[in-house]
């Protein structure tokens, strides 16, 4: 039988890029998407490309459901949910930012959903939080060293697309702004630094110091990281603790080749390459901000609290060209 599914803040990116994949899942059905500033309008006249997907109308009303994704703008999770009687029994998947810090709620105790480190904990759990796009993509790229104690002082860049910062127009958002333009943006203080020093210094005996600057690109979806930290390690030794750390994860893909940014949009991958010169690396990592990065992991999230094939409807093409 197939399990049940409530999307709340369906209108936004996450939300129906959510529709999207479980539109096509063979273990779930779409019960109710719901919106308090959309209710009574089909989803596919808010995303064109949702018509042959998906024919739901948005709704202001709450259904019960097996697994419920919370699409909210961060830190409205914990109201909406203070508002509304969910059942125990209902999975809860987050992807705001509510509980990615302090899991515990009333009677739920939110576990971090990163699957490439807590994939024990993900099975059977009946509260999730996602992690961030930020945060996905630089912690897979600093966890193997963390494990190995090499992290002290990291040094991080990272670009993304106009899709991370949502649908709401803003002016950094608009194509007359975004279009050929680039620019920092909260310089050394991100909102998913804190989140990726817990787990990275979960895994190293040491206290890491991540300095990281991260960029609006000129583009609609990907993230791109750039990690650089001192280590003396040969660059052999380096790919084969990535190689062991993630040969379980078969949503990680080490590559001696460089990388770029196309050959995960529209997956649920994250690729990695690493460079060494003397005695710094840098470690390159990307992934899609709506996929692996947010809509995409809330899957296989869902997949492994199910006790599912972690690829179970991720099995998606990168849009080359």
């Amino acid at each position: 039988m197939k399990k049940s599914v409530g999307i709340i803040g369906a209108n936004g990116y996450t939300g129906s890029e959510l529709i999207r994949l479980l539109a096509f899942h063979p273990n779930t059905e779409l019960k109710f998407l719901f919106s308090r500033s959309n209710g009574g309008i089909k989803i596919s006249d808010l995303y064109p490309d949702l018509e042959a997907v998906c024919e739901l109308t948005l709704t202001d009303a709450v259904q019960q459901v097996d697994i419920l994704f919370l699409c909210l703008p961060h830190k409205e999770s914990q109201n909406w949910l203070n508002e509304n009687s969910i059942s125990d029994d209902t999975l809860i998947i987050d992807l705001g930012n509510d509980f990615r810090l302090e899991g515990n709620f009333k009677n739920r105790n939110f576990i971090y959903g990163l699957p490439e480190i807590y994939f024990n904990e993900i099975v059977g759990a009946k509260s999730i939080a996602n992690p961030g796009c930020f945060a996905t993509s630089i912690q897979l790229a600093l966890l193997p060293l963390a494990k190995a104690n090499l992290l002290k002082d990291v040094y991080t860049t990272g670009i993304t697309g106009s899709t991370g910062a949502g649908q709401s127009l803003q002016k950094t958002t608009h194509f007359t702004w975004r279009n050929d333009n680039i620019s920092a943006y909260k310089t050394l203080n991100h909102q998913h630094v804190d989140e990726i020093l817990q787990q990275v210094n979960s895994l190293n005996q040491d206290e890491v110091e991540l300095n990281f600057v991260p960029w609006r690109g000129d583009f609609a979806r990907g993230i791109f990281t750039s990690s650089i930290i001192n280590c003396d390690w040969e660059l052999e030794k380096i790919y084969t603790l990535y190689q062991d750390f993630y040969k379980e994860s078969p949503f990680v893909k080490i590559s001696e080749k460089p990388i770029d940014m196309k050959q995960v949009v529209n997956t649920n991958f994250c690729a990695i390459q690493i460079e060494k010169k003397a005695n710094k690396i840098a470690i390159h990592s990307t992934i899609d901000n709506l996929l692996k990065g947010a809509s995409g992991q809330a899957v296989q999230n869902m997949n492994i609290a199910n006790g599912w094939e972690q690829n179970l409807g991720l099995n998606l093409k990168p849009l080359a060209f």
